[in-house]
């Protein structure tokens, strides 16, 4: 998959250092797949959550993190759509994002 805005996980992980290898970690598997469904990424990351408009849910860290992205599977494309905390993100709505 190519992933589009890296550098919103870079600037995450500059102010929150023990997200890093997490985040690099999530990138690396995510960079190598070619997910066609959501039935794939489930596959490899069996906590993932999926909403509408193709917006999965990552939990990174142990649930610390969460990461949401917008999938274009035809396109083999994954947009950075939010990093953050879980505090953080229950303040969001991961669908409008």
């Amino acid at each position: 998959m190519r992933i589009i805005a890296l550098s919103q996980l870079r600037a995450f992980w500059l102010r929150h250092p023990s997200a890093e290898m997490p985040l690099r970690s999530w990138y690396a598997e995510a960079v190598r797949a070619e997910w066609k469904t959501p039935a794939d990424i489930k596959v490899v990351f069996r906590n993932a959550s999926f909403l509408a408009g193709n917006r999965v849910v990552f939990n990174i860290k142990g649930n610390d993190y969460r990461l949401v992205v917008a999938v274009h599977y035809n396109r083999g494309m994954m947009f950075i759509r939010f990093v953050g905390t879980h505090r953080e993100y229950d303040k969001i709505d991961a669908t409008a994002i």
